[in-house]
């Protein structure tokens, strides 16, 4: 995708002007795409020297703090995972915001983490309404924040927290055999219909869920001091998941398919929201040292190859300019999960049935975040990283 068809904008650049142009910085709620597309754009705000991006979200989020210190749309009694990750604008923001407005909810986030419910083994449940149940979205919602703010008030305990929540993914959403790939979720106990009878696990391996999973690990390791006891076996499982995100790239396009390891069945697809993410996370790795020719590295095809291959194709099969001009990204999974009302049950076919749309914040998002780690690490804005 050229430069000039979105005036010479990096792609970065236009992916956010697009946001900014067609949404208001009203018109947010506190949700995670939502949070996550703000996190994106103010991201490029600073890298980009983009002061209008940081005024927009700053606009935004004073728009979802209500008066008195709350948030609004936000119901603590619904101990959801997702409504977690909004809360790194809180800390970001929280100068810009002045004395006292970003503290009570701050506050609220903290008491969730506090009180979420948990299963026998520790795990967080995602949602107050999933029970016992681990899901892999969870981790990219609430540990960056967990951690960071563990981090900031010196308490080891909810940074071994953290480390405890990504152990047990890796223990219990993994399937013998095929090391570095992880099941959606893990019920603890079985209970569900979608859970395998003696494991727990979810039937499949959803292209989105390890591609929250791969950039929790990715942020997380931001994050930790080197030094830390427990970044040895954080750097160890994110090494494993990106050898087995590598594992089942398609050799044609570089993409990953929407049920990863179901290449080409009738009715899969490649999928540019989880490609995005993969890109995010492995360009991330690769700067943080942990991903290369090295010993201990990932294994397979060479990190940085496969992400600017991979990188290629979305430009070109899933990037066009909108009816409106501005940047617009297609084949992004709009919603995928499991349980609920109708039953969504993990199989393939339902990964398969649910709507593939355009310019979704959870595909613009992370398409941002790859953007700018491609154009930082290829220079130029990004031009090398188009070509």
């Amino acid at each position: 995708m050229s430069e000039s068809i979105f005036g010479g904008a990096p792609p970065s650049v236009a992916a956010a002007t697009s946001i900014v142009a067609r949404r208001g910085p009203g018109d947010f709620r506190w949700r995670y795409e939502d949070g996550l597309a703000l996190l994106a754009l103010a991201e490029c705000g600073r890298r980009r020297e983009r002061p209008e991006f940081l005024a927009y979200v700053e606009e935004a989020l004073r728009g979802l703090l209500l008066p008195g210190g709350g948030i609004k749309g936000y119901r603590l009694e619904d101990w959801n995972l997702d409504q977690v990750k909004p809360g790194l604008l809180l800390l970001d923001f929280a100068p810009r915001l002045g004395p006292g407005q970003a503290e009570a909810g701050l506050a609220r986030l903290r008491a969730q983490l506090a009180g979420q419910p948990r299963s026998p083994s520790g795990a967080f449940w995602h949602k107050g309404i999933y029970p016992d149940q681990l899901w892999l979205d969870g981790l990219y919602m609430a540990a960056p924040f967990h951690l960071r703010t563990s981090l900031e008030a010196g308490d080891e305990a909810g940074v071994e927290d953290v480390l405890l929540q990504f152990r047990l993914a890796l223990e219990h959403c993994s399937e013998p055999g095929r090391p570095g790939l992880l099941k959606h979720a893990w019920n603890e106990g079985s209970a569900q219909a979608w859970a395998e009878p003696h494991t727990g696990r979810s039937p499949n391996f959803w292209a989105r869920a390890m591609g929250w999973f791969l950039m929790a690990q990715a942020d997380c390791l931001g994050l930790l001091p080197p030094a830390h006891p427990g970044r040895p076996g954080l750097e160890a499982g994110f090494r494993q998941v990106a050898a087995g995100v590598l594992s089942v790239a398609d050799p044609e396009t570089g993409l990953w398919w929407q049920v990863l390891d179901q290449a080409g069945v009738p009715g899969n697809y490649l999928e540019a929201s989880a490609s995005a993410m993969f890109v995010y996370a492995l360009m991330k790795g690769l700067g943080l040292g942990l991903l290369g020719p090295s010993p201990g590295a990932a294994p397979g095809p060479e990190p940085l190859e496969a992400a600017r291959k991979a990188w290629a194709s979305i430009q070109e099969r899933f990037v066009r300019p909108g009816e409106d001009g501005h940047f617009s990204l297609g084949g992004i999974c709009q919603v995928a999960g499991l349980g609920g009302q109708p039953y969504r049950d993990g199989s393939r076919s339902y990964y398969f049935s649910e709507p593939v749309v355009r310019d979704d914040f959870k595909g613009l998002g992370p398409y941002i975040l790859a953007a700018l780690e491609l154009e930082d690490a290829l220079g130029q804005a990004g031009t090398e990283a188009r070509q």
